[in-house]
């Protein structure tokens, strides 16, 4: 189920928890967590480090929530989710490893290869299988600075300014970040060919 801003009144419980309400913030914990941990989750690749690093981020959050000074809330709360995601890396020293199965299968998400099909045949599915292997293999090797950006843009379908909201970069960061991922994994998915759809084969071949 996803978010829904319609659900709390923003404002009032902001307000409440930056005057010591702790339940106003745990309401707000409540409205963002499932946002908050399916982003550090996709970044991340496994449950326990994305759980660590939305425990942090949530705590971060309260002791920084006198410092916020309006706009958009969930920008703000994304910028502390991919800092604490950041530090999280590199306390485990490695590269993150988004689970692309997960993300596939995930109804809400706008991911790169869309959600599964119930009608699938038993080739069609194992070719589908296929292609996330293949997809999720190009995206491990992707800088975080990048798997971050196109994660928020192209996963959460977050716009570009609220992208470099959420990250604290400009705007033409963000651009540029996401135009190179899309680039190298462009490049990466030409080995896996035959397992791409006609319309990414063409895309492929088009290119020098």
């Amino acid at each position: 189920m996803g978010y829904d801003d319609r659900a709390v009144d923003e404002p009032v419980l902001i307000d409440a928890a930056q005057r010591g309400d702790l339940d106003a913030f745990n309401r707000l914990v409540l409205h963002y967590q499932e946002l908050a941990f399916n982003v550090a989750l996709r970044v991340m690749g496994e449950e326990a480090a994305a759980a660590d690093a939305t425990q942090e981020a949530f705590i971060s959050a309260y002791r920084s929530l006198r410092g916020y000074r309006g706009g958009s809330f969930r920008s703000w709360l994304l910028r502390i989710v991919t800092n604490a995601c950041y530090d999280e890396l590199r306390r485990r020293k490695r590269r993150p490893a988004v689970s692309l199965e997960a993300l596939a299968e995930d109804s809400e998400g706008e991911g790169w290869i869309g959600s599964s099909n119930p009608s699938d045949n038993p080739e069609a599915a194992a070719q589908r299988h296929e292609l996330i292997d293949a997809i999720q293999n190009c995206l491990s090797g992707l800088p975080p600075e990048f798997r971050i950006v196109a994660v928020l843009v192209d996963v959460q379908g977050l716009d570009y300014d609220e992208a470099a909201l959420s990250i604290g970069k400009p705007l033409g960061t963000v651009k540029s970040r996401l135009a190179r991922a899309r680039a190298k994994l462009r490049d990466c998915l030409k080995a896996y060919g035959e397992l791409l759809p006609a319309e990414f084969r063409l895309q492929n071949e088009a290119v020098p």
